[in-house]
């Protein structure tokens, strides 16, 4: 049983380049990851391994059925009611280990997105396809959903292909990873770090490769610059011009060079080499070597004048189905770095967006990123973008380009990846040095040195901060106040310090 992708090639209209050109994949029972920064098509091969979108050229081979388990989390699956409903051994342990309500389908819209992650891979699995496709199923969730998650997709016999950004989760699954740096891609085994640690080891071989080719092209070219001199030369001394009309032994000396080839030779080395100088050229620059982006995004916040940006009284927040969270009086300062922690469908993104309702601050000067930017969302967001006065469209492409993304890629499209969508909220928010970033599950949908690059960005910035995540690391670095809900309660707290990496930044 085998997922085959036979000479496929592919390119969005309008777009300047192919995303994939004339690959052949062959994807084996077990659990493949696909790895790549934000934009280079992770999602796109995903769907063209489904057969949801047809190629430009080339072929997909399915083995059977396809399920693809996307990554937004806007509507509930298609099959969910009737997994709620029928009797059914498989769905009763599905629903039971992942832990489903029978009312999910009627309140999905308050349902947190790690519930509708849960949600969206039981029923997945539940439909037993051949080819199981998922896409970052580890967003928005917290430690022990993931764990739960985990141990269902260990639980598929089939083709699975996975799209994460999960370092743990990417070890634990996969047999083999594909590394896409469009329009390439390349198949290596094992899991991530595995994976990884064979391309960065393939990457400086053939930055080596490529350092010893352009050595000996150099000292190709000297060698030929100093035999066209020798060659200037000789052609000068073949030359009758300047030999006086009656100077018979002259111009016999040279026509006697002329025939034993003697001058010539300079001319006959100087061919050999400019054929040798363009075989070398050719190998100099056959050598593929990714262009390395350097990453790095300062974040121009400022702390408000006003020492205080929110009083909000002791207050019940519903959930909904008669829950409610206790919230006890709330004080946020102008230099608070406020961290939120609690378990999915806990109520944090219900505080969140009351808290971001509640404040007297200008609209410019708050960034909100809230956990989920839905396809919408996406959509006006570009649109805003490309609206927007040439300075300040360049200053926005300049800081998504600091988090990895392509520039010239996110004008093409018509609707950016949920990472890129949140790359340019970030970017134009920051434009206008905010008092107070507030960003519910940062590190959602964002790659690997994206991420690493946010930290960094957040641990020098000056303004107020409130952070929601399940990453208790990064809280712990990046926050001195602390907000833990748990059994329906918020319990505040200030942290004696953030940790020691944290303050040096």
């Amino acid at each position: 049983m085998t997922l085959d992708l036979i000479r496929l090639s592919f390119a969005y209209p309008g777009q300047s380049s192919s995303l994939f050109a004339d690959l052949n994949l062959q994807f084996a029972r077990g659990w493949t990851g696909i790895v790549g920064p934000n934009g280079s098509g992770k999602t796109t091969l995903m769907l063209l391994a489904a057969g949801e979108l047809p190629p430009s050229a080339g072929a997909v081979r399915l083995p059977g059925r396809a399920v693809y388990c996307q990554q937004r989390t806007d509507d509930p699956p298609p099959a969910m009611p009737e997994l709620l409903q029928i009797p059914d051994g498989t769905a009763a342990e599905l629903v039971g280990r992942l832990g489903l309500r029978a009312d999910w389908c009627t309140r999905w819209p308050t349902l947190s997105h790690g519930e509708r992650k849960r949600a969206q891979i039981a029923c997945a699995l539940w439909q037993r396809p051949a080819v199981l496709l998922v896409d970052e199923p580890t967003n928005h969730v917290d430690a022990a959903t993931r764990g739960f998650l985990a141990a269902a997709l260990a639980m598929f016999r089939g083709v699975g292909l996975l799209v994460s950004h999960d370092r743990e989760l990417l070890d634990g699954l996969c047999q083999a990873c594909l590394m896409l740096t469009p329009p390439a891609a390349v198949l290596r085994p094992g899991g991530y770090t595995a994976a990884s640690a064979a391309a960065d080891r393939d990457e400086q071989a053939m930055r080596r490769d490529r350092q010893i080719a352009q050595r000996r092209l150099q000292s190709l070219k000297s060698e030929v610059h100093e035999r066209r001199i020798e060659a200037n030369a000789a052609d000068a001394r073949r030359s009758k011009r300047g030999i006086a009309k009656h100077d018979a032994d002259a111009r016999e000396k040279i026509d006697r060079a002329r025939v034993s080839g003697k001058d010539g030779k300079a001319g006959r080395l100087l061919r050999q080499l400019d054929g040798r100088l363009a075989q070398a050229t050719e190998r100099a620059t056959a050598i593929p070597v990714h262009k390395q982006r350097k990453l790095g995004l300062g974040l121009a916040g400022e702390v408000a004048r006003r020492v205080v940006l929110l009083q909000m009284p002791e207050q019940e927040l519903p959930l909904g189905l008669d829950r409610v969270l206790q919230v006890p009086r709330l004080l946020i300062r102008s230099d608070d770095r406020i961290g939120v922690w609690g378990a999915n469908g806990s109520g944090k993104s219900t505080l969140i967006r009351r808290i971001v309702g509640g404040l007297d601050l200008p609209a410019d000067k708050v960034v909100y990123l809230p956990q989920e930017v839905d396809a919408i969302m996406a959509a006006d967001l570009n649109r805003q973008v490309r609206s927007l006065s040439p300075a300040m469209l360049g200053d926005v492409l300049a800081g998504v380009a600091c988090l990895g993304s392509e520039p010239q890629r996110l004008l093409e499209t018509e609707l950016p990846s949920p990472g890129e969508a949140r790359k340019l909220m970030l970017a134009l928010g920051l434009a206008h040095r905010p008092n107070l970033i507030v960003m519910d599950e940062p590190t959602n949908h964002l790659d690997l040195p994206s991420i690493e690059c946010l930290e960094e960005a957040l641990a020098q910035c000056r303004c107020a901060l409130i952070l929601v995540s399940h990453d208790d690391r990064l809280l712990k670095r990046l926050t001195n106040v602390r907000w833990d809900i748990e059994d329906g309660e918020l319990r505040s707290k200030l942290c004696k310090q953030m940790s020691e990496q944290g303050r040096d930044s």
